[in-house]
């Protein structure tokens, strides 16, 4: 099969994941060889609010014991930290670390990187209007909401 056999849907997840690899690697290289792709679900949660583990399963829409075991091993590998809530002292805010937001940097600077690579190989205004028609697909499917609100969640 070729891409060019492909729907628009399967192309784009595809390119997607080609996207994701690539700054995964770069990441790699630049000393967080530790993180996943899937982390990336709990930081957009992380770099504008401080949400305890509730929270934060209801916004991924997993178990608490399945954020907790993340918010766990983010933890042991330094992006993340709990700290008590000032209202409430049952409650632990998650937030990042230092080390944490110098990888959320780090990863923007390589995808603005590889959008540029990308504009030199298509051409800006092939590149502009991809964008355009992923963003009018993304709108059309509903998948606007998620985005805007930073509520992308795995797919299921």
């Amino acid at each position: 099969m070729q891409p060019d056999d492909l729907d628009v849907g399967t192309l784009a997840l595809f390119v997607g994941f080609a996207a994701a690899d690539a700054v995964q690697e770069r990441l790699a290289a630049e000393g967080y060889d530790d993180l996943r792709f899937s982390h990336g679900y709990v930081f957009q949660h992380l770099i504008e609010d401080e949400p305890g583990v509730g929270e934060l399963a209801d916004k991924l829409g997993v178990t608490q014991q399945a954020v907790s075991k993340t918010i766990g091993e983010l933890e042991r590998l330094g992006y993340v930290e709990r700290a008590a809530d000032p209202r409430d002292a049952r409650i632990h805010r998650i937030r990042l670390t230092a080390r944490g937001r110098d990888a959320v940097m780090a990863a923007r600077r390589l995808r603005a990187e590889m959008e540029e690579r990308l504009a030199l190989a298509a051409g800006r205004g092939r590149l502009a209007d991809a964008r355009d028609v992923l963003v009018a697909a993304l709108d059309a499917l509903g998948g606007t909401v998620a985005v805007r609100d930073r509520e992308v969640r795995p797919p299921r």
